[in-house]
């Protein structure tokens, strides 16, 4: 079930950025409160209790000013950070990441990266740890942006260690780990790409992906530890 509520969740944000322009600055303001529903639905599930498409949609309405909010900033600090990027490539990694066509993207594909991602990267680093518990914390405690977008940091801050160690695990286990396995099966059945891909994607989207929003939770759980408003 949660698995389904993952799922929803994406083709949620797929279906708002189909509309241009508009529909991305929906999908960023919608996100954080669809976040905060699949936490609800972790928490739902640890307690014994039903989920559903309303769990992941009804934690829209909690504190839901202070949501759009972090979205709306959310995605200002992102597009700010890709405007900065430019004086790094001269614009490059921006072109290539708003690009819309198959024609653009191959037109920038020998351009090197690198150096613009560790750049985004950097900058970054401290906008998600500002943002990471930020949803919840305004959703179930009912703290104010800024509070919430404090109290997310210094979080993050005080366990630099764990979220290092959890960062690295996250990478090895939702990222290398299958890679490996979707190289080695392709290069031993290589006319079965097709089914392949498919093999190793569905486990991905079913098990890995619930199991990393599920840890979103016990990260919050484990840290702050205390009862929540909602």
């Amino acid at each position: 079930m949660l698995g389904m509520l993952v799922v929803s969740y994406w083709f949620t944000v797929l279906f708002l950025n189909i509309v241009p322009v508009i529909g991305v600055v929906v999908a960023s303001l919608a996100i954080p409160g669809l976040s905060v529903g699949l936490m609800q639905a972790a928490r739902n599930l640890e307690r014994g209790q039903p989920i559903g498409l309303q769990t992941l949609y009804g934690s829209l309405k909690e504190n839901a000013r202070t949501l759009i909010a972090l979205g709306a900033l959310y995605l200002a600090c992102t597009l700010g950070i890709l405007g900065l990027s430019s004086l790094v490539d001269g614009g490059d990694f921006l072109k290539f990441m708003l690009s819309s066509s198959r024609a653009e993207r191959a037109a920038l594909e020998d351009a090197d990266f690198i150096l613009p991602a560790l750049f985004i990267t950097l900058l970054m680093t401290p906008v998600l740890m500002a943002y990471w518990f930020a949803p919840v914390l305004a959703a179930w405690h009912r703290l104010t942006l800024g509070r919430s977008l404090f109290f997310s940091f210094v979080a993050c801050w005080m366990n630099w260690r764990p979220f290092l160690a959890y960062g690295i695990g996250l990478v090895v286990f939702a990222g290398i780990l299958p890679g490996v396995v979707l190289g080695l099966l392709l290069l031993l059945f290589p006319g079965a790409a097709s089914f392949i891909t498919a093999l190793v994607t569905i486990p991905m989207v079913l098990v890995v992906a619930p199991t990393i929003f599920a840890s979103f939770y016990a990260c919050y759980r484990d840290i702050f530890g205390i009862s929540e408003i909602v």
